[in-house]
């Protein structure tokens, strides 16, 4: 082999070589630049998304169950009924999120799948600071809070409390757990003798669902069967629902009636309506006291209507 003959052999090998390994070098800072790319973009994007989540939080006193949609939305935590759990609100979360919105539901302590704990804090416990508490557990800043019967009454204590985590305020065929005399006495002028007596449904469900829906009926019993926790003590409110208490709260609010209510007729709702600041108001026809179960579409319709700041409805009459 000449020398001209090497030196050509060199050249071709270094030629192949030299490319290659310039090519590895700078594949390495290319990665290196992508990642602090990524991670400056992931840095002014904020947050990570949160997932959907069905579990157990561990919090003071309870292990409490709620099921979240995740998503980028405004979140909506929802309140349930006596009778009920957050499986009662199925046809809400999946509307709401659709809307938009972030929607998380839970089981109150002694309800559903949620598991006391003595060995974390007190015994019953309220059912306001679990709800403050899973708050926290969620890092939620701000919420519209949605509560319907029972769950009503503690939508009502928790806005007296914290209004400044309340983006808005919903509570549906309630009560209110109002102690004053004048809710009180309505409520006895109207009890049907051994009502409380009978199948929850009867009391809970319109005549005109229990006629025209019998599966929709048998699983709101279903789930009204294994909704309370045997022998489970009830949660106080942090401080008794009364007039003066309400007239504190000044979240934005809407209270829906149903006009076919047993236990919390229009007229009823009325009273402890009208001490809640600028409260708004609107009525379902031909609804029970589970109205958001009996009409989903409806009460899923008046809730987005306020969430999403539409036409403002009527006044509470007077």
């Amino acid at each position: 082999m000449t020398c001209a003959e090497a030196l050509s052999i060199v050249a071709v090998m270094i030629c192949a070589v030299g490319p290659h390994a310039h090519a590895g070098r700078s594949g390495l800072v290319s990665r290196g630049a992508s990642a602090h790319a990524d991670r400056a973009a992931q840095q002014q994007a904020g947050p990570l998304t949160p997932s959907p989540r069905r579990e157990l939080a561990s919090l003071p006193g309870v292990r409490l169950w709620f099921t979240d949609t995740g998503g980028a939305g405004e979140p909506v935590v929802l309140l349930h009924a006596n009778t009920g759990t957050s499986e009662s609100w199925a046809p809400q979360v999946a509307a709401l999120s659709r809307g938009g919105y972030r929607v998380i539901a839970l089981d109150r302590r002694g309800w559903g799948k949620s598991v006391a704990d003595p060995a974390t804090g007190p015994q019953p416990g309220h059912a306001s600071d679990d709800l403050h508490a899973l708050v926290g557990y969620l890092a939620l800043p701000r919420f519209h809070l949605v509560g319907v019967a029972g769950g009503g009454f503690v939508a009502l204590d928790y806005a007296a409390w914290h209004p400044d985590r309340l983006s808005s305020l919903v509570v549906g065929m309630s009560t209110g757990a109002v102690s004053d005399t004048e809710i009180q006495d309505f409520i006895a002028r109207i009890e049907i003798p051994g009502l409380r007596t009978l199948p929850a449904h009867f009391r809970e469900v319109s005549a005109s669902y229990r006629g025209a829906n019998p599966a929709g009926t048998m699983r709101w019993l279903e789930i009204e069967e294994h909704a309370r926790q045997a022998d489970t003590p009830a949660q106080a409110l942090r401080s008794p629902n009364t007039f003066a208490k309400l007239a504190i709260i000044s979240t934005r609010t809407l209270v829906v009636a149903a006009d076919a209510d047993l236990l919390a007729p229009p007229a009823l709702m009325q009273i402890w309506a009208r001490h809640v600041q600028d409260a708004q108001w609107t009525t379902m026809p031909d609804a029970g006291h589970a109205a958001a179960w009996e009409q989903p579409t409806a009460f899923n319709d008046i809730v987005l209507r306020f969430l999403n700041g539409g036409r403002p409805f009527s006044p509470v009459p007077r």
